[in-house]
């Protein structure tokens, strides 16, 4: 999935932003509420990581902003208040969830997860298809019972290949879900990414490479 982070505090949003990459998440990170908003009118995000007090833009008016675009991004919204009133206002400008500071990077994660699963269609935290299994939740990748040791990258490419249900999906599609912004768009990181990522499969081949498109997840059982 593709996370954006907007976190005024630089060493907050950083270490956030460092961590959700581990989990295989493509993460931009911007400091202020005016920054946020030009990010949201270029990428498609999947979860917006928003702290509620940001400079320049509120967070108010930077959720109120991604809630009236009309995609898909989910709102997890941060903030130290920790009064009821602040929570149901956040919510009520269109917030998907909210979480007060401090907080443990652990549910942050699951927050993020399941927000991210409230994508429309509805999607599942476990994808399974010809024998390859990836869990999501706990971050997880297996074929015919052998545990497959993927980087964060591969992993995240497998994810989008398989959430694409046998539809092809192009090398740009990819670098857009998978890579953050500072992805160069003439890199060969694709590629490469696809070809470990198949050595580490094994056999029968289940990514296939349509010439001219991209790749399709699919096989021959």
């Amino acid at each position: 999935m593709r996370v954006l982070v907007v976190e005024d505090e630089l060493l907050l949003a950083d270490s956030i932003a460092e961590g959700l990459r581990r989990y295989s998440m493509a993460v931009d990170v911007c400091y202020d509420g005016e920054q946020a908003l030009e990010r949201v009118g270029v990428h498609g995000y999947d979860v917006v990581v928003l702290d509620r007090d940001l400079p320049k833009v509120h967070g108010d008016d930077v959720c109120s902003a991604v809630v009236a675009a009309g995609g898909e991004a989910r709102v997890l919204m941060l903030t130290a208040a920790a009064e009821i009133t602040d929570r149901v206002n956040g919510l009520g400008l269109g917030a998907d969830d909210y979480l007060t500071k401090p907080f443990a990077f652990a549910e942050l994660v699951a927050r993020v997860q399941a927000l991210s699963r409230r994508a429309r269609p509805a999607l599942p935290p476990v994808l399974e298809s010809h024998g390859v299994v990836l869990d999501l939740p706990r971050h997880q990748a297996s074929r015919d019972g052998r545990f497959l040791p993927l980087s964060p990258k591969e992993f995240a490419v497998l994810e989008v290949l398989m959430r694409a249900s046998g539809t092809v999906v192009s090398p740009e599609d990819l670098l857009e879900k998978a890579w953050d912004e500072h992805a160069d768009p003439f890199t060969n990181a694709v590629r490469v990414a696809v070809m470990t990522l198949r050595r580490k499969l094994g056999e029968p081949p289940v990514i296939e490479t349509v010439p001219g498109a991209g790749y399709r997840f699919g096989g021959t059982r």
